[in-house]
């Protein structure tokens, strides 16, 4: 078709219906360019606009933008536009004025919140001083109320009167015989607050001084120099000593000789009074050579009396000094136990001359016996005591006659026989041991009997004195019949009869009182000098000095740094600590009873002290222990500190209660070299209850950094330095402890709040004993016949770690300066052991075991470095420790127990107005 409209167009349209095809053929053409037209118009054209639109816009000529869109006031020029546009401006403006007033507003409402937190401290801190000032006012008023109820204001010292260098003599008694304190001692010199000064004259400045034997003249003279009662300046002086023996008999003056050299004495003012004239023994066969020299009003201090020389409560039976420049070796000293030994008695003696033969030879003293001579018994107790041995009920070893040659020794007394060495021995397998005094009455103490004694006390033998005149070493202050049998002689059938009914519990307890007595006033020269001057002392009623308390040397810290808030101290569950304390840092009252101390209970401080251990003559500290406050409750006016305060109907979290209700304690914490440690541990202190201050000792050469911020915890926290990298330094006495409770911590001990407020109230109701978290216990270790240390969980223990305990301040006086020495070397030499010597030193004290207080068995802190107790021979040192502390004690002193305090407020919940008791389960 198309090839024939072609050849149709080429001949000129000419033909058949030729002019009808080319309309029709036209007419489609057109059609369809015109679709075609429409397409491209409406499909181009609006992307050439859209084109033209995004590109001409982004001249930089604004005349050229065709497309954009036109400014504001382009738009403006429309009537209703402007108004619109105006209607726009107005409301920007008030929202920037409204923005600027909502921002002025919001940093008002800031100063506002600023000040009200600020209005919330002032009325807190107005609180906390009303509160404050509330219980000072009632402090005064109950103090008040005390001394009126009393009648015993305070009163200051008075003025100390120095006596006059020339002294008004006073008539002599009849007789020197007759001299007592009241006659022969001139109270003038010593007043209530003198201090008790003693002046000591140098041998060596008179003749007989090079007469004195060269051990005892050394050791008087090293114990002279440490004695806190000597003063060099003897104007002032209370007492005036000289020692005048033990002589050595190659150079012994004659009587007259050394009678004219006392006389001569700058300060012996025509009679001697207020002087002590010593004769120390070191030998059995000391002669008596004072016997036959007037000594005016002087006090005579020997070992060998005769009743016509004796002057009860005015001279003093000392004991003899045998270890004059050495220390006792306490491996040496057999143990206590086992109580019964090989022999039941033992005896070896010779005796020189009989009674009738002595009274015959020494006519001076025959001249001075009045009536008829006592009866000699000795050969009655020789034929009983053989016949006690032939017996063979039980073994006993009496010899009386010396298998080499008796030592030297006064008429009538039985000799030693032997070495010490050999006699000691001897001791060491016998339960008793006799002592028979002289058989001369009149001669109521001798060298050779004080010798006996002092070596059996040594070695635990319990002696067994035979003749009831006789006056032992310090018998007016010192009750023996706890540490010896003193029977007379007419008894002696009845002797064997009576030793074999002592029970083992009785013969333990004569023992220790024994083991007591020899190491407190017997062992060595400076106790044998304070317990002659504490005699003289108590006598004449002027108070001991008090023990000495060690200086703490600061070292300067810088602090302010926040503490921070423990999240497991703060969570204390149901428990109440109890009262927020608003007060300052509280000490504890101090010891006022001194002055009565020295006229009241002298016995019971001479003697009752439960074990070897024990401060007098030196008064140890000021608080007064439960067991004191007990015995003096009757009938003496005690009254206990703030009593009134507490009782029934307290509520637990309302007052701390008790007999002291008003009290805090002093943490003592041991660290070194571990600043990070310490400062997290001191930070968990902030905000505990009753926290006095803290003690921080620091064992380290090296000081603290410079740059290290101490936390602020709202107490003080003193730095101390040491002289030596010493455990020990964790129980020395300081005296920057103002508190009688003491809360012994390791830096890196990890204890809640509740737990040491509800140990501080246990301790508060057991004073006398340990209360700490962590238990441990002693074990007999069956194979190797020894004790062992163990701190596997037991249901039972034994002690109680100081690593996180409290105790009283009187301990840490008796273990610096109490305790054997060797024990303290011997934690130095391991660098352990001091908590193991802690519970020993309590439970000899005590006989009580220690009080272990909630679950916890172990404190420490999580993530803390490594301590010592984690070396691998912790354990083994810590064995040795036991075995050789048990040497030094002579026994076990540890207890066991199975009782354990525990709140049960702990586990209990229970209503707050229901909280109104203190169980212990």
């Amino acid at each position: 078709e198309l090839m024939t409209g072609y050849t149709m167009l080429r001949n000129g349209g000419v033909g058949n219906g030729g002019q009808p095809w080319v309309l029709r053929w036209s007419s489609r053409i057109r059609l369809t360019w015109l679709s075609f037209t429409l397409f491209i118009i409406l499909v181009f054209f609006p992307l050439i606009a859209h084109y033209y639109l995004t590109t001409l816009d982004d001249a930089d000529d604004a005349g050229k933008r065709i497309f954009g869109p036109r400014t504001g006031n382009e738009l403006c020029e429309v009537k209703h536009v402007q108004d619109l546009c105006r209607i726009r401006e107005s409301v920007s403006e008030e929202l920037l004025q409204l923005e600027a007033k909502r921002q002025e507003l919001n940093s008002e409402i800031a100063k506002l919140n600023l000040k009200i937190e600020a209005c919330k401290k002032s009325i807190e801190n107005a609180k906390q001083d009303l509160l404050q000032l509330k219980n000072v006012i009632s402090q005064t008023e109950h103090s008040y109320k005390e001394l009126m109820a009393q009648n015993q204001p305070k009163l200051s010292l008075p003025i100390r009167l120095l006596p006059d260098k020339d002294d008004v003599t006073f008539p002599l008694p009849k007789s020197n015989r007759n001299c007592r304190l009241h006659n022969c001692f001139d109270y003038s010199r010593c007043p209530l607050t003198s201090g008790f000064p003693v002046y000591v004259y140098n041998s060596d400045d008179y003749p007989f001084g090079s007469s004195l034997d060269p051990l005892i003249k050394q050791a008087f003279e090293a114990t002279v120099r440490t004695n806190v009662y000597v003063t060099e300046n003897a104007n002032i002086a209370c007492v005036y000593i000289i020692l005048v023996g033990e002589m050595q008999e190659s150079v012994m003056p004659k009587p007259t000789e050394l009678e004219q050299q006392l006389h001569s004495l700058p300060y012996w003012r025509t009679d001697g009074h207020n002087h002590l004239i010593i004769n120390l023994s070191r030998k059995s066969e000391t002669q008596n050579f004072i016997y036959n020299i007037s000594t005016g009003r002087a006090m005579i201090a020997q070992s060998t009396f005769y009743d016509v020389q004796y002057r009860p409560g005015f001279d003093i039976v000392v004991s003899p000094l045998v270890h004059a420049m050495s220390e006792p070796n306490f491996l040496e000293i057999p143990p206590q136990v086992p109580v019964k030994r090989k022999y039941l008695f033992s005896f070896q003696g010779e005796k020189i001359e009989s009674l009738r033969s002595s009274l015959q030879e020494v006519r001076s003293f025959e001249e001075e016996i009045e009536g008829n001579a006592p009866a000699d018994y000795d050969d009655r107790i020789i034929t009983t005591l053989k016949a006690v041995q032939d017996s063979k009920l039980d073994f006993v070893l009496v010899e009386f006659t010396c298998k080499n040659q008796p030592k030297a020794s006064l008429p009538t007394e039985w000799a030693l026989c032997g070495e010490r060495d050999d006699r000691l021995e001897l001791l060491k397998l016998s339960t008793f041991a006799l002592i028979i005094t002289p058989g001369d009455t009149h001669l109521v103490i001798s060298a050779g009997c004080t010798m006996r004694l002092f070596e059996a006390l040594e070695v635990g033998a319990i002696p067994v004195v035979l003749g009831e005149q006789v006056q032992l070493p310090y018998n007016d202050v010192i009750r023996w019949n706890e540490a010896a049998l003193i029977i007379p002689k007419p008894r002696i059938t009845e002797v064997h009869f009576l030793l074999r009914s002592i029970s083992d519990n009785d013969l333990l307890a004569m023992r220790r009182q024994g083991r007591f007595l020899w190491e407190t006033y017997f062992s060595t020269s400076d106790n044998v000098f304070s317990t002659v001057l504490a005699i003289i002392r108590t006598r004449i009623q002027i108070p001991a000095a008090p023990i000495r308390e060690e200086t703490a040397v600061e070292i300067p810290h810088r602090s302010g740094k926040a503490a921070g808030t423990d999240p497991n101290m703060a969570d204390n569950g149901d428990l109440d600590l109890g009262p927020v304390e608003t007060e300052p840092p509280y000490a504890s009252p101090k010891y006022l009873r001194n002055f009565t101390l020295t006229a009241m209970d002298i016995y019971r401080n001479w003697n009752s002290a439960p074990g070897p251990f024990h401060l007098f003559p030196y008064t140890p500290f000021d608080p007064v222990l439960p067991s004191e406050a007990k015995f003096l409750g009757s009938g003496t006016g005690f009254r206990p500190i703030g009593g009134g305060a507490g009782g029934s109907g307290k509520e637990f979290q309302a007052a701390l209660g008790g007999n002291v209700p008003r009290e805090q304690f002093t943490v003592v914490m041991l660290t070194y070299e571990r600043e990070e440690v310490l400062m997290n541990s001191l930070e968990r202190l902030n905000g505990l209850p009753y926290l006095n201050k803290v003690v921080v000792v620091w064992n380290s050469p090296k000081l603290p950094s410079e740059d290290l911020l101490w936390p602020d915890i709202g107490v003080p926290i003193m730095v101390v330095r040491t002289e030596k990298n010493s455990l020990n330094n964790r129980f020395l006495p300081w005296d920057e402890i103002e508190t009688e409770a003491i809360l012994s911590i390791d830096d890196d001990a990890h204890l809640r709040h509740d737990e040491i407020m509800f140990g501080f109230r246990v301790w508060r109701e057991a004073r006398d004993r340990i209360v700490g978290f962590p238990g441990r216990y002693h074990a007999w270790d069956i194979p190797h016949q020894s004790w062992l240390y163990n701190s596997n969980y037991s249901c039972e223990l034994s002690m109680v770690l100081t690593g996180a305990a409290f105790f009283h301040k009187y301990y840490a006086y008796l273990y610096s300066y109490v305790m054997p020495q060797a024990i303290r070397d011997m934690v130095d030499e391991y660098i352990n052991c001091e908590d193991i010597a802690m519970n020993f030193l309590v439970s000899h004290l005590t006989r009580k075991p220690p009080i272990k207080v909630t679950s916890r068995w172990t404190f420490r802190c999580p993530g803390c470095p490594q301590a010592l107790s984690h070396d691998d021979s912790h354990f083994h040192e810590r064995h040795k420790c036991i075995n050789f502390f048990v040497k030094v004690y002579g026994y076990m002193p540890l207890l066991y127990t199975q009782f354990r305090v525990d709140s049960v407020l702990f586990k209990t919940r229970l209503p707050h107005d229901k909280t109104k008791c203190f169980k212990f389960i």
